[in-house]
């Protein structure tokens, strides 16, 4: 006997949220990665796509090593979804190989009407080798096909400038020039430093500054910051936010996830993109928990703290 299938609800469907293709590595940590990408984008109201580009081997302190997946395998994750599902913005985090820069560079150009945020992390954990053709890949292939690149202010200068000769430090529309050579217009740059503790990001184009966001420092190291950001950015952008209106809100959540952070092993801080969750009626206390099998009546289950 055949099951009938349901017809689709076409109301249903168009009222489904926006959705995100995303590009990057699993990290098993929780700290960036596929981690951060998803949970910042379904704190923000859309969803995420997920294709696994290779993994991390790291812990929240740092990145040990990572593997990349075959650029065959890249390619049909994202193909498969993208013939069934409609794709509002392409984001492109950390890929492992220029090998698959190629292939995600390929299917941006059959979307070419999808907007594409590209993060770039820093790579200093990698080898030289590695990094220097991972750089130059990402530049010919992916600069060209973004609309947005996203990138620590540091990062970004030793990459798109590396030959930077004046004494004053490259500004942010010095580092949109040198992006917009590449073919992208609009460059948001990350922890400018600022007197007084303070650090600036902003959302700049070869001729303006359109966003200037100044944030107080945390005294704390965090892991996955960047990738947050782009994460929520993309999310804002696919929901129909426009892009200097979604910078300013994707800074302030990553502002608000970063001071709700949370140290969950002995490295580093990791942003909670959950923080709205938060209840503090009802946070339960480590003093205050429930002891061991107590009140589980014949399921004697370990007690545990949940944040939200």
């Amino acid at each position: 006997m055949t099951e009938e299938i349901d017809p689709i609800d076409l109301e249903a469907l168009e009222e489904s949220p926006a959705c995100v293709l995303v590009f990057n590595a699993s990290d098993p940590s929780g700290s960036g990665g596929l981690s951060a990408d998803t949970l910042s984008i379904a704190s923000i109201g859309a969803h995420a796509l997920p294709v696994v580009t290779g993994a991390y081997m790291r812990d929240t302190a740092e990145i040990f090593d990572h593997i990349a997946f075959d650029e065959e395998a890249v390619s049909e994750q994202a193909r498969a979804v993208l013939e069934d599902i409609a794709v509002c913005v392409i984001k492109v985090g950390f890929c492992g190989s220029p090998e698959n820069l190629s292939a995600i560079a390929q299917i941006s150009t059959d979307y070419a009407n999808v907007p594409v945020i590209a993060y770039m992390p820093n790579l200093s954990w990698w080898s030289e080798d590695q990094i220097d053709s991972y750089l130059d890949a990402f530049k010919e292939l992916i600069l060209p096909q973004s609309t947005v690149l996203v990138g620590n202010h540091n990062t970004l200068w030793r990459w798109l400038l590396p030959d930077w000769s004046s004494e004053r430090a490259p500004g942010p529309r010095d580092l949109a020039r040198a992006a917009y050579e590449m073919g992208t217009p609009y460059v948001l740059v990350t922890g400018i430093q600022m007197p007084d503790q303070f650090i600036e990001n902003t959302l700049a184009s070869p001729n303006s500054v359109l966003v200037s966001e100044k944030f107080e420092k945390f005294d704390a190291v965090f892991s996955g910051a960047g990738d947050t950001l782009s994460a929520a950015l993309a999310a804002l952008v696919a929901t129909g936010t426009d892009l200097e209106a979604a910078t300013k809100e994707s800074l302030s959540f990553l502002d608000r996830a970063l001071d709700s952070g949370f140290r969950p092993g002995m490295g580093h801080v990791i942003a909670d993109r959950l923080f709205w969750a938060q209840s503090e009626e009802n946070e339960t206390s480590l003093d205050n928990a429930p002891e061991h099998g107590k009140g589980l009546g014949d399921f004697p289950l370990p007690g545990h703290e949940t944040r939200h």
